[in-house]
């Protein structure tokens, strides 16, 4: 059991990772928020380093392709992210935006490490980052007013993806801080797989196009 939910989370992350590159490359934009981008990316690299101090690993030699297809994603973000930003974020002020949400990243994960201890901190912060992607992505969904960079593979893959590891941490090794983080991480993702399925049927409906009113009976000529 503990292999096969690992493995399913392993294999829906990377579908998340190579989603979010093919549609950020196909829509011209970065399709995962950048607060969560910034954490998972400091995640993976920390924790991959972790990993091959103590020899190679299956998990370390996962977070190595995670951490290099979020330099993907976050190329897309350099690439296309200052266009999203108002017109006064010069270049400049948005490479120092940049770096400072990046570094902010790793810095939350090296106080993690620091305070819980590997075991500890490569759960919670997991988990808790993942939340606050949950709700970013709905966010996204807002502020771009649709689904721009966003698909319903990345919000299944990602939610399947978060499971998995919920019922092995929080289920299995009985651990009720992630099971409790897990369920309002399901609750968030199935929202916003709920909003994109709710998005698409909207737009399938053309524009101005309404149901007739029935005739009053009695009425016709």
């Amino acid at each position: 059991m503990d292999l096969f939910l690992t493995l399913v989370s392993g294999v829906a992350w990377t579908v998340v990772y190579v989603e979010a590159i093919r549609v950020g490359l196909r829509d011209r934009t970065y399709a995962m928020p950048v607060a969560a981008l910034a954490l998972n990316f400091a995640w993976e690299a920390t924790y991959a380093v972790g990993e091959f101090r103590a020899g190679v690993s299956p998990q370390g030699v996962v977070n190595v392709v995670w951490a290099l297809a979020d330099v993907v994603i976050i190329w897309t973000y350099l690439r296309y992210g200052r266009a999203e930003l108002p017109g006064f974020v010069t270049r400049p002020l948005f490479a120092a935006w940049s770096v400072l949400v990046f570094g902010s990243g790793f810095a939350v994960q090296w106080l993690f490490l620091a305070h819980f201890g590997s075991h500890d901190a490569t759960r919670y912060a997991a988990f808790l980052q993942n939340l606050l992607m949950s709700g970013l992505f709905i966010a996204l969904y807002a502020d771009r007013r649709g689904p721009r960079g966003q698909s319903l593979v990345i919000a299944v893959a990602k939610w399947l993806g978060t499971l998995a590891p919920t019922l092995l941490f929080g289920v299995v090794e009985d651990s009720p801080f992630i099971l409790g983080l897990g369920v309002l991480c399901s609750v968030f993702d199935l929202a916003y797989i709920g909003l994109l399925v709710w998005g698409r049927r909207v737009a399938a409906v053309p524009a101005g196009r309404e149901p007739a009113d029935p005739e009053p009976a009695g009425l016709t000529p």
